[in-house]
């Protein structure tokens, strides 16, 4: 079920600079420039979306976290933690040119075995989907909305 969100309403949020013949964004969660490439712009808007929107704590919000699942290294884009300082809401963005599939899924999925989180989203800027997770069960259930 795709989730309708104007990602790019943000984007008088972000602040941008150029140096040196590239452009950067700042990333008000980590504190430092990062090179504007796709993916991050997308990572960007969606913080800034579940922060003024959402209304997600920005001290509950990690970017770019490494995680080991089975012997790889890999890193999450997006993970929330809940009050409790568990990890709760894990989102994976891509680029916008980059078709949001079964393959995305199968990679959020594949993060979710080592966070056990209740809530999974995927996007690409355009596209936008989020599930609920059942653990017990094994199953998950598609979402009209991103969860508070």
């Amino acid at each position: 079920m795709l989730i309708e969100v104007n990602f790019l309403d943000y984007i008088d949020f972000l602040k941008f600079k150029s140096e040196d013949g590239k452009k950067y964004v700042w990333d008000d969660i980590r504190k430092k420039w990062y090179v504007l490439q796709p993916e991050e712009m997308v990572r960007q808007l969606v913080v800034e979306h579940l922060y003024r929107t959402v209304g997600y704590n920005k001290n509950r919000i990690q970017l770019e976290k490494f995680l080991k699942v089975n012997t790889l290294e890999r890193r999450c884009d997006i993970l929330i933690y809940d009050d409790d300082i568990q990890p709760y809401f894990l989102i994976e963005c891509k680029r916008p040119e980059i078709e949001i599939n079964q393959k995305v899924f199968d990679q959020v999925a594949l993060y979710n075995i080592e966070l056990q989180v209740d809530f999974l989203m995927v996007t690409n800027g355009i596209q936008t989907y989020c599930c609920k997770i059942h653990q017990e069960e094994k199953t998950y259930q598609f979402l009209d909305y991103i969860p508070k």
